[in-house]
């Protein structure tokens, strides 16, 4: 179920009668149909239209439930806020609710969660708004922990263009926070939740009830000096500080001390922070009001001058995109290297294994004359990095929902005959590409144009892809010209490898010409682990904190689990065994999070 929250509890000064009941005839005439939360509790309702289905229950808080709802006649879906009359039986609680849909069915921007319409029966209050299938910034910020600076700036502009329409029509949010910035499937965010929304006009400049959530809360409100447009801007400081630094500004254990900190305006800056953002954030959070920066001026201030995505990958709402600033000095040598290369390879998404890079003929040519052993068709049939992710998806899935829990691994296997894994790995892809050293001692390079270069275990013999279809192997000792600075790179990686990076448990290595070497054909870095996947449809996992690595392999047709724990000592496992006896919750906890990025970038 995606998710949708929007609370009822508000103020607003303004009131429009809800509609009465509907009749009794009215319902009798209409289908019923009946909606299942995640609880499996059912709901039964009675509609004035025929052909809704419900996905499934969405969080909500206040007095309603909200549901994923798709009109099948038109197939669009919706966020429907349920609110029975039982719950708003009181004359406040209904003014609330009232309030509510008056104030939002009147916004119309970009950036604010739409309304679309409402009724209500007999039993319930029903509220139709824009289904936001990415879920919040609360979800995002729940799974990243923090976010790059250029991603604030992404999120930041659009929360003030919906923030400053708001305020242009004397609406004072509120009730700014993580969890109300809905995200749809564009990456666009919405400005949602108005339960605590109220109206502001020149009779009634400030609303001094306190409410809102209490680590966004301005000195202003808790002193009960009212809430003004100004108020809104310090929640909006306080949703960048969380953001960039993991944790709201005045966060405590005691809700008093929170209390104590926001009226002293008590906090701290972390020193990783930039200068731009520690500025930025020290003029909006500032006690009186009026000293605090508009929105107009936290638009022109020095941290927006930074690098600003046009959109965002859906993939960064569980892990750091790739980001690549514009940099026009870099201009020329991009066209350059497009010319000689083809088209960079993306390394923030999964691509097929295969791509077909327009490679000049002519280099093509003059490479396959030079070498000493040509494989033009080994990869025709290769495996491509989507196959790998399809396959690994539905094996984990499998075993995941089926498996008992356990507190220990099965029984280990012996390790496979050619079984390899990636024991050393170099990120230089702002310059040169991704090197990697396997255990049988063989150097291996993707550049940044995609193409692959692999150093024998014994150091003689290269091997060559100018596509991932396309295998060239040549002597050390007679290197093409034109590949000579792509070995220079190689052997850099190499050189820096062995001096720099601790052994990862090399094996005994053996060079044989008449197989095509193993490519890496995507890589994709995590802020908690590297994920690497191999033409052979191997698939390697590096957790940064612990030094564990999870590899799944298929070396005999049957699915293996290799682990190797903060020992570094490994453990080869059936997956179908996992599946039937369990695994340590150790090998579980990385399993699960190795299903849950590989159906994130499988859905990217």
């Amino acid at each position: 179920a995606r998710n949708f929250s929007p609370a009822v509890s508000s103020v607003c000064r303004r009131r429009v009668p809800v509609p009465s009941p509907a009749p009794a005839g009215l319902e009798a005439e209409c289908a019923g149909w009946r909606v299942t939360s995640r609880q499996e509790k059912p709901v039964s309702m009675g509609l004035p239209f025929d052909g809704l289905r419900s996905s499934g229950f969405l969080p909500c808080g206040g007095f309603a439930r909200c549901y994923e709802m798709t009109d099948l006649s038109s197939n669009k879906t919706y966020a429907v806020k349920v609110i029975p009359h039982s719950r708003v039986a009181k004359p406040h609680q209904r003014e609330k609710i009232t309030n509510e849909i008056e104030l939002h069915r009147d916004l119309h921007h970009k950036h604010i969660v739409k309304f679309s319409h409402y009724f209500e029966d007999s039993e319930s209050i029903y509220i139709f708004l824009e289904h936001c299938s990415r879920k919040s910034l609360a979800h995002i910020w729940k799974a990243r922990h923090t976010l790059l600076e250029p991603e604030v700036r992404y999120y930041l502009k659009q929360i003030i263009s919906g923030l400053k329409y708001l305020h242009l029509k004397g609406i004072l949010h509120r009730d700014l926070k993580l969890g109300n910035f809905f995200i749809n499937e564009n990456m666009e965010l919405k400005v949602g939740d108005f339960g605590l929304a109220a109206c502001q006009d020149v009779s009634d400049q400030k609303k001094k009830t306190i409410c809102g959530t209490p680590n966004y809360l301005a000195p202003e409100v808790l002193l009960r000096q009212g809430h003004g447009p100004e108020s809104d801007v310090w929640s909006l400081g306080c949703v960048m500080y969380t953001l960039l630094c993991g944790n709201p500004p005045f966060e405590t254990s005691d809700l008093k001390e929170t209390y104590r900190c926001i009226k002293q305006v008590e906090y701290t800056l972390p020193v990783f922070l930039s200068l731009p953002a520690k500025h930025l954030i020290t003029g909006i959070l500032r006690r009186n009001p009026q000293d605090r920066l508009t929105l107009d001026e936290i638009l022109d201030h020095e941290f927006f001058k930074g690098y600003t995505p046009e959109k965002l990958p859906p993939s960064s709402c569980v892990m750091a995109p790739e980001l690549s600033p514009p940099n026009p000095a870099k201009t020329l040598f991009a066209k350059v290297t497009k010319t000689l290369f083809g088209k960079k390879k993306p390394k923030g998404k999964f691509v097929p294994s295969c791509p077909k890079l327009p490679v000049m003929p002519g280099l093509i040519a003059g490479l396959a004359d030079s070498a000493c052993h040509l494989l033009p068709t080994a990869f025709e049939d290769c495996v491509t990095a989507s196959a790998i992710i399809e396959s690994a998806v539905r094996l984990l899935r499998a075993c995941l929902s089926s498996m008992p829990p356990a507190e220990k691994n099965p029984a280990s296997l012996a390790r496979h005959e050619h079984f390899v894994w990636v024991s050393k790995w170099v990120d230089y892809s702002n310059k040169y590409g991704f090197g990697y050293q396997l255990s049988n001692r063989s150097i291996g390079v993707l550049f940044n144009n995609g193409t692959h270069m692999t150093l024998s275990p014994n150091h003689r013999t290269v091997h060559y892809n100018p596509t991932n279809s396309k295998h060239l192997v040549f002597s050390v000792s007679a290197i093409p010209e034109q590949l000579q600075g792509q070995m220079s790179v190689l052997r850099y990686f190499a050189s820096y490898m062995e001096q720099h990076l601790m052994k990862g448990g090399d094996l005994p290595s053996i060079d044989d010409l008449g197989q095509p070497a193993l490519l890496l054909l995507q890589w994709v870095k995590t802020d908690q682990a590297l994920l690497m996947l191999f033409s052979n449809g191997t698939l390697q996992v590096n957790f940064y904190n612990d030094h564990t690595k999870v590899i799944i392999s298929k070396p005999d047709h049957s699915c293996l689990v290799t682990y190797i724990n903060r020992e570094r000592n490994s453990y080869t496992y059936k997956l179908c065994s996992i599946q039937e006896l369990g695994c340590s919750p150790e090998l579980h906890h990385r399993l699960r999070y190795i299903l849950k990025l590989l159906q994130e970038w499988a859905e990217a």
